[in-house]
């Protein structure tokens, strides 16, 4: 994997765009970070859940008295200057400002971008795109496009072309077949992950204390018995049934750990280190590496149905982190160092998160995606598939080299939600972890659709 993205087609200052974080020196004079510098499979920061919240606070414009003492006016100047400082001093949203737009792609808007060939794609970042498009054209042509705006029958010129086309021909490739669109605003957020690697066995032994749970069969959904049929809509929550065939929770990450499931046979592995076990379920996939030197690759094979609570958010409201004294940075590596320099503080507080991953042994070259098809170091995205059909190529734009240029969206992510939210896949080793623990990157978002679909769509809304 390079060193960086080099940068593909125009200049994403071109795209940028301000954001309610407020200017760097006013960050520093109020003790705030920059932004959150980790996301994963879920984000330890929620705030990048919400993508369509709404405008910050402003200060009132309300009548004020035309008449005053100046003793009063001096006053009441001071008062307007010190509440606008606090309000400057309040959390800042750390995604890009954006209203509130559709449940999904054909109802947010999809407008025509610019022409593919004006994009200079870069021919290597092309080739890998083009090599995990293939990869995807069969889950592409069989299964429905949530966003609403493609048909299957719309993907099979481009994946018929796809089989037969040489990876030197792939710029050319994507021009031939593929139009742009901008989806609501355009305006991107970029966060990253990676595949940890970690120390692991595959029997418990002295140093490998931490179980990998696969799925285990008493997990399932069903609904309450005391729910009305006329609420039962979407899928069941997920939990267990107990002695009485009740539907309870499922067991919480801290009755995992207690001992809930040992003994029964669900282990497929052991971890040397909870902290870093903790962060792999994140991810969500990764590869234990054992003594010998055996590779274990791992990979989401689902979850306990307890929501996700991010622990760096609640390090923020409790003021661990920041660049304040005795504050810890605001990333991946800033929350793993407090963890391990409080261990009891860090352990409680890793249990505060009740979700808990469950993993099946994957063989192959890569993790696998939300499209059960390997994602590829730069070259797979996660994405929104109620904004962007899985399988689709997506131009990036934005601030960070190592997220620009073309790729392919496979995979998704519960805080990859909302139109343009996207987390970049960097593969496995030091580099991809320290690249994607640091990503968070705004811009702008391309969707590459099948030619002729934005007119298809025009006509069917009656819009062109």
């Amino acid at each position: 994997m390079g060193d960086v993205r080099p940068p593909s087609g125009p200049d994403p200052a071109a795209f940028r765009h301000h954001s309610a974080r407020g200017s760097v020196a006013l960050q520093a004079a109020c003790n705030m970070p920059e932004a959150p510098a980790f996301r994963g499979r879920f984000n330890p920061f929620p705030l990048a859940l919400h993508t369509g919240s709404s405008p910050d606070p402003a200060p009132s414009t309300g009548p004020i008295a035309t008449v005053m003492h100046p003793r009063s006016a001096t006053l009441a100047l001071a008062l307007l200057l010190l509440c606008m400082a606090l309000a400057a001093c309040q959390p800042q949203r750390l995604e890009p400002d954006s209203a509130p737009v559709g449940p999904t792609a054909l109802l947010a808007g999809a407008e025509p971008g610019p022409s593919i060939a004006s994009l200079n794609l870069a021919p290597a970042q092309a080739a890998a795109a083009l090599r995990s498009f293939i990869e995807s054209c069969p889950r592409l042509l069989a299964r429905d496009d949530a966003s609403g705006l493609t048909r299957s029958a719309d993907w099979h010129p481009a994946c018929t072309a796809a089989s037969t086309a040489s990876p030197s021909e792939a710029p050319a490739f994507f021009a031939r077949h593929f139009e742009s669109a901008r989806i609501a605003d355009g305006r991107a957020f970029v966060t990253g992950y990676y595949e940890p690697e970690i120390a692991g066995s595959r029997q418990r032994r002295p140093g490998f204390e931490v179980p990998v749970y696969a799925l285990p069969p008493d997990l399932t959904r069903a609904w309450p018995a005391d729910m009305p049929e006329a609420e039962r809509t979407g899928r069941p929550p997920l939990g267990r049934l107990d002695e009485s065939g009740t539907l309870v929770p499922y067991h919480d990450r801290a009755a995992i750990e207690a001992g809930a499931l040992t003994g029964r046979g669900l282990e497929i592995g052991w971890a040397a280190d909870a902290i870093e076990f903790f962060f792999l379920q994140i991810q969500g996939s990764g590869r234990l590496i054992t003594p010998e030197g055996e590779v274990i690759r791992i990979g989401y094979a689902g979850q306990n149905g307890r929501s996700y609570t991010a622990i760096g958010a609640l390090m923020r409201e409790r003021g661990l982190l920041g660049d304040g004294p005795g504050q810890y940075a605001s990333s991946m590596q800033g929350i793993m160092r407090y963890l391990r320099e409080h261990p009891a503080e860090g352990a409680a507080l890793m249990r505060e998160n009740p979700s808990w991953v469950f993993f099946r042994e994957l063989t192959g070259d890569g993790p696998l995606g939300a499209l059960e098809v390997p994602v590829r170091p730069e070259a797979s995205v996660a994405a929104d598939p109620q904004y962007v059909p899985l399988g689709a190529p997506v131009f990036l734009a934005v601030d960070r080299n190592e997220a620009n240029g073309l790729w392919i969206a496979q995979d998704t992510g519960g805080a990859i939600k909302g139109p343009n939210r996207f987390d970049a896949f960097y593969g496995a080793g030091e580099q991809a972890r320290t690249i994607a623990g640091g990503m968070s990157a705004r811009g702008e978002a391309l969707l590459f659709l099948p030619r002729g679909t934005l007119a298809r769509l025009g006509r069917a809304t009656g819009t062109r």
